[in-house]
């Protein structure tokens, strides 16, 4: 190993010899004492920072308390008694709004054809509130499944397939065959919500 004591001023020509002779020294070691001896091969990684998204609380609703969200939604005291999770938002995801979880109930979502859309029994849905306001034009149906509050078929999770503007009908489908289609009229419907993040438990 090479050790210098450096005790009065050096050179360019003895400083180009040293680095001729030993080209894995650091020249700042060199000159100043400072920094490592023995230059890095390895690229000097800069800390990136890493947004990890929005982080809010979201009221859930379970399969049991579907019944009591179906009557209670418009209670701030109810709402505030349903237990909260913490749901991590991208920008994509358009984190402002109203938002609430729902948990999949059933098998009528289920896709044998196209199981990657399929949502199971227990999954958690993050929605989104579609306020009224926007019930009165064409529904992005070809962008988001939908959890619907109907006064008559409760809270349900459907794929919107048809929206007539006019009459108010929207046409719901299960992923699964063995379900029939149906119409319903937003007059009757409480709460529409886009379903804009899918949480699951791993399964083999």
């Amino acid at each position: 190993m090479l050790i210098l004591y450096i005790t009065k001023s050096i050179g360019l020509d003895k400083i180009s010899k040293i680095k001729e002779i030993y080209p894995e020294l650091d020249l700042e070691w060199l000159l100043t004492g400072e920094s490592e001896m023995i230059k890095s091969n390895e690229p000097k990684m800069e800390a990136v920072p890493i947004t990890a998204g929005i982080v809010k609380y979201v009221p859930l609703v379970s399969q049991y308390a579907k019944a009591g969200y179906l009557s209670g939604f418009a209670d701030e005291t109810y709402m505030e008694t349903l237990p909260t999770i913490p749901v991590i938002l991208t920008q994509e995801q358009e984190p402002k709004g109203k938002y609430v979880c729902f948990e999949v109930s059933g098998d009528s979502m289920i896709s044998e054809e196209h199981p990657e859309e399929s949502l199971f029994d227990g999954d958690l849905l993050v929605c989104r509130n579609v306020a009224k306001d926007y019930w009165k034009s064409k529904l992005h149906i070809n962008k988001w499944d939908f959890v619907i509050v109907d006064q008559e078929e409760g809270v349900i999770v459907k794929r919107i397939v048809d929206h007539n503007v006019e009459t108010g009908d929207i046409e719901i489908q299960s992923l699964n065959p063995m379900y029939q289609n149906k119409v319903l009229n937003l007059a009757n419907v409480n709460k529409l919500f886009n379903v804009v993040k899918v949480m699951r438990d791993r399964r083999r």
